[in-house]
Parts: C-alpha cells; structure tokens; sequence
C-alpha cells in the first residue's frame, strides 16, 4: 500500500482539470464580490437626486454595507474551520447575491440598508475562504501566481461594474445595474459539483476516503491502494489566540493595519471616485470611466507583480506599491490633463485593490493551514474598519468643499501607514518562510549523506 502525505501532493501537483475548473468558478464568485462593491459608488450620484440624502448620509449608507462585511469576515472565517470551507462559499454566496440583486427593488434608503447590510455579510465571508481554498488547492510553485489571478476576478468584477453603469444608468436608471448580481445564484449547483471540501479539514474529520477521492484528481498518478498519512492534529485552544503565538502576534498587528490602510484607499476611491471626479471637474460618464481605468490598473497590477513576489518576495513588492500609491493621489488632484490623470489613477488601482490581493496571498501562506481561515476572516474584518470609516469620512470631507487635492491628499496617507505597516512583517516567523528553510535544510543533509556515502564506497 502506498503511503502518500496530501499537503506533499498538492504542492507538488501539476495543473490538472481539476485546478482549472476550481479556479475558474472561484474566480468568478469573486467577479461578483468585485461587481457589488463599485456598483454602490457608480449609482450613488442617481440615488443622492431620487432620495434627497446628503452626501454624509450616502457615505453613512457605504459605511453600514461595509459593517456588513467585517461582521461576515469574522463570523465565517472562523465557523469555516468547523463548517468547511466549500459549505461556508455556497452560503456566503447565495447570501451576498440574493440581498444585492434585492437592493435593486428598495423604494428608499431604509430597506436599501437592510439589504445592503445582509449582502455584506455574504461578501465579508466568502473572500477569506475563497482566498483558503485557492492556497491550499494550488501546486506550489505557482501559488501566489494562482491566489493572484483569483482575486483579479475582484477587479474584473469592478471593472465590469464601471462600464455596466455607465451604460445602463442613463438609459434604465440604478436598479437594473443591482438586479444583474443576481446571476451567481445560477452558479450554485456548479460550485456544489466543482468545487472541493478543504483536503486538511475532511482529514480532521475523519472523512479519509473523500480525502482521497480528491487527491487521486489533483495527481491521476495515484494507483493502486493508498494509504494517506494523517498530518498533524489541530492544536488546541483558540485560533484566533494562536494568531499571537509563537513570535507571529507583532506581524499579525501589522497585517491588520495593512489591511485597514487597503480598505481605505479601496472603499474611499470604489465609492467616492466618480464624485471625487466630478468634483474636479468632469462629468458623470467620464467619472465613471476613471473607475473602469483604476480597475485595468488593479488587474495589470495583481498580473504583473504577483508573480515577482516568487522571484524577490512579498515585502521587497508590497511596500513600494504602497508608496507609489501615496504619491499617485497626492498628484492627481493638481494635474488638468486626462491622460495624466489615468495613469496616475492606474497606479492608484495596482496600489489598492491590487496590493490586497498580493496581501491575501501573503496572508494565506503566512499562517498554517488549520488557522488559515481564521486568520485571513480576522484580517479581513480589522481591514474592514478601514471600509467602515473610510466612505463616512470622505463625504464629509466633500460637505465641507475642500479643494479636490486635499481628498486626494487625506486618501494617500492612508497608502503611508499600510506601506510602513507591510514593512514591519517579521517575515522569518512565516509558516512560508519556514516550510522553505526546513526544505533547503533537508535538501542539504541529503546532499551530505549521499557525499558521506560516497566516501565510505570510496
């Protein structure tokens, strides 16, 4: 019987159909997740005119969806861990669809809210686990490329939104563009066919045949009786307090500021860019195409530095994006010319919602497999104060008709602290960065004893 250890095999793995299928669907779900957050900001104009709110209150009603959101995160991030991941991604996902899709029937801003908060819910929870299941399904070597390209589904989804708005939001008005989330609901017998249950939590379980069952689709080379070899149990005590432990509770923190300083620059530009725009001095329709252009710089920017994090590693791409964030907004409220502003506004796009997704792959390979869920749910839901606060604040700032350089300049210190936070990673205390040491130190006491070996024969 041969013995097989399932973390070895995953690792190892080749890109087989199995991958491309969980993929695919994965970063589809996440194309809505994308899609809800800028459809908000692009209809907030129209529902300002139909309801008579304030921008204060508009930005009150972003805040309440994003409350939303952090409250998923931490809740689903935690009950994966008992639930499985692939049953919490099937919930969250009708969740988030369902209340989206009936936001777009809400006659006012009480029942807007309602649904709005309730599809935050769905969204806070199924990113970290999409963000769980992507890291521990893919072949290592191509991990962080995979997780990357994933979470660029956030972007396209964004990006779809933009243009989606603005074409249907002169002609048929907000609520179409709310009714079209609705379509993940399709989805859900192909999630439930397609997509796995987390290899390391059917194995704490006790579940070894499904185990196997998988493992022989990620690696057709499997034959004859396997025999699987049952990693480490779960520690005991809470995950949540394990996030402090053994020397990972300062980089943890810094996560979470980083987290929270993303989720500023992402929520202040998703809801409030078109109207930072026209602020500036452009229209609505072309407001609108300075979304869809920072979400091509998300995309470019997820697609392009991604895979350097393999070559020079997370800290030596991340902090710099932020910084060229920074710099990006606080240029772009002082240049007049419109091809400028759109490659300052790409660069805005791969400092943000670009940098977050890196940032979730570094999480993910961070931290073990048994708490990944929790880790990435927690993060999540700290960055998600920064999402709370930040489209609360920014309408404030434009009640008090400051000049456009000074929003910009308010949002770009947010990219500050997240770029000093990134810096502060003890990256050595890493789950990634020890797996990598312990395998260079075997490799080098193989190579030791073949040399011994070859002594004694000599």
């Amino acid at each position: 019987m041969q013995k097989i250890n399932p973390m070895k095999v995953i690792d190892n793995s080749r890109m087989q159909r199995f991958h491309i299928w969980l993929i695919g669907w994965l970063f589809l779900v996440i194309l809505f997740d994308g899609y809800d957050v800028v459809i908000y900001g692009a209809s907030v104009p129209l529902l300002i005119q139909e309801w008579g709110i304030s921008d204060v209150t508009a930005g009150a009603i972003g805040s309440y969806t994003v409350l939303g959101t952090a409250v998923g995160a931490v809740i689903f991030g935690i009950l994966s861990d008992k639930m499985g991941r692939k049953n919490v991604i099937l919930f969250t996902t009708f969740i988030f669809s369902l209340f989206t899709m009936l936001s777009g029937f809400a006659n006012g801003p009480t029942l807007f809210i309602i649904c709005r908060i309730i599809a935050g819910i769905g969204l806070g929870g199924v990113m970290p686990n999409v963000i769980a299941l992507t890291t521990e399904f893919a072949p290592k070597r191509i991990r962080t490329a995979l997780v990357s390209f994933v979470f660029c589904g956030y972007s396209v989804g964004a990006l779809a939104a933009a243009l989606t708005s603005r074409s249907l939001l002169p002609v048929a008005g907000w609520e179409p563009v709310y009714w079209l989330a609705g379509i993940p609901i399709l989805f859900i017998p192909f999630l439930i066919k397609d997509v796995p249950e987390s290899v390391s939590f059917l194995l704490r379980k006790g579940k070894i045949e499904e185990a196997k069952k998988i493992l022989l689709k990620i690696d057709p080379t499997l034959k004859g009786e396997i025999e699987v070899v049952r990693t480490a149990s779960k520690e005991k005590g809470s995950t949540v307090t394990r996030l402090f432990q053994e020397k990972r509770g300062f980089s943890t923190a810094m996560f979470w500021v980083s987290c929270f300083s993303a989720f500023v620059l992402i929520y202040s530009m998703n809801t409030w860019l078109p109207r930072l725009m026209m602020e500036a001095g452009y229209d609505l329709s072309s407001s609108l195409l300075f979304t869809a252009v920072m979400q091509i710089g998300a995309i470019a920017g997820t697609l392009v530095f991604g895979p350097l994090v393999d070559k020079l590693g997370f800290k030596k791409v991340l902090v710099p994006l932020f910084f060229c964030g920074a710099i990006a907004l606080s240029l772009i409220g002082f240049t007049s010319s419109m091809l400028i502003a759109f490659v300052l506004i790409s660069v805005i796009g791969a400092a943000s919602v670009g940098v977050q997704n890196i940032s979730n792959a570094f999480v993910s390979q961070y931290y073990s497999a048994d708490m990944r869920s929790t880790a990435l749910g927690s993060t999540m839901a700290f960055g998600r104060l920064g999402g709370i606060a930040a489209p609360t604040f920014i309408g404030i700032l434009l009640s008090i008709s400051l000049q456009p350089q000074y929003n910009f300049a308010a949002i770009a210190s947010a990219a500050v602290l997240g770029g000093f936070a990134m810096l502060f990673v003890q990256e050595k205390h890493g789950q990634h960065k020890m797996a990598t040491e312990q395998g260079e130190q075997q490799a080098k006491n193989e190579t030791q004893q073949s040399k011994s070996a070859n002594a004694v024969n000599t």
